[in-house]
């Protein structure tokens, strides 16, 4: 199956951001790619954190799902929706949402990130707590592929990277494929993306799919970028350093039944 992490420096107005996703979405599908990954707040990087409150939607009703299930539909793409504001009831509060879509343009998976970003460094602060309602559950959904192959794919975001916890529950009920739309700071990034991800896929022995913001944002923000895909073995297999763009890869489901069949760690599991 093919793959397209898609990377983008999204800026404040959400339309605009959206016109540059579908002009993407389609080089991809243009490609051959039967799945799309968007990066987290693919649809706003808001000029301040409560900027996503007034782009709150509802589920099954909004500019950004419309769009999405639209692209899906036309594209004929599987499309996974990095993350958008979904209204967490008490006002002052938004789940940031990813959302899969099938080629039919139906929603068929919905995570609400778990774990929310905090870091204070004395140069730069992060509170997602201040505007982000916390979801509790961790999601799979299934992909028939074109080869017959049905994917098992675990949805992720961002700062979850960094709870090993998270992708071994989604490992134990089947995933293959780990997604993790993300928009990391460019002082975290270099610091620790390539290797959390390489490790989430080989402590899971699953394919792992991060696509990411990655440049200067309107609103002054700097975002690592490296959207990239990585091999059930941990190899770095496709990246994109910084800017706007399409990581396509072919992914083999051979693969990762002969990784886990080489190394069974998954059925060596104790705690």
């Amino acid at each position: 199956m093919k793959v397209a992490a898609i990377q983008m420096v999204s800026a404040i107005a959400r339309d605009a951001n959206l016109t540059r996703a579908r002009a993407l979405l389609t080089e991809a599908a243009a490609s051959g790619a039967e799945l799309a990954v968007l990066p987290e707040y693919f649809c706003t990087m808001g000029a301040r954190d409560t900027d996503k409150l007034a782009l709150r939607e509802t589920p099954g009703d909004g500019a950004v799902q419309r769009f999405l299930a639209d692209a899906a539909r036309e594209l004929g793409l599987w499309i996974v929706g990095g993350t958008l504001p979904m209204d967490a009831s008490d006002g002052t509060h938004v789940f940031n949402t990813s959302l899969a879509y099938s080629p039919q343009g139906e929603c068929v998976a919905r995570y609400d990130k778990i774990h929310l970003f905090f870091f204070d460094n004395g140069r730069e602060r992060y509170d997602e707590g201040r505007t982000i309602a916390r979801g509790d559950t961790p999601v799979v959904f299934d992909l028939p592929s074109r080869d017959g192959h049905v994917w098992r794919i675990g949805m992720s975001v961002c700062y979850d990277l960094r709870f090993p916890e998270l992708y071994r529950a989604l490992a134990r009920q089947g995933a293959e494929l780990l997604l993790v739309p993300s928009a990391f700071t460019h002082t975290t990034g270099a610091a620790h993306w390539e290797v959390l991800l390489r490790a989430r896929a080989i402590e899971n022995l699953a394919w792992v799919v991060a696509p990411a913001q990655g440049g200067t944002h309107e609103n002054g923000r700097r975002t690592w970028g490296q959207s990239l895909v990585v091999d059930p073995w941990g190899a770095v297999a496709a990246q994109r350093a910084e800017g706007e763009g399409v990581v396509l890869f072919e992914l083999d489901a051979g693969r990762t039944a002969a990784s886990r069949a080489q190394l069974p760690a998954l059925s060596h599991i104790v705690l």
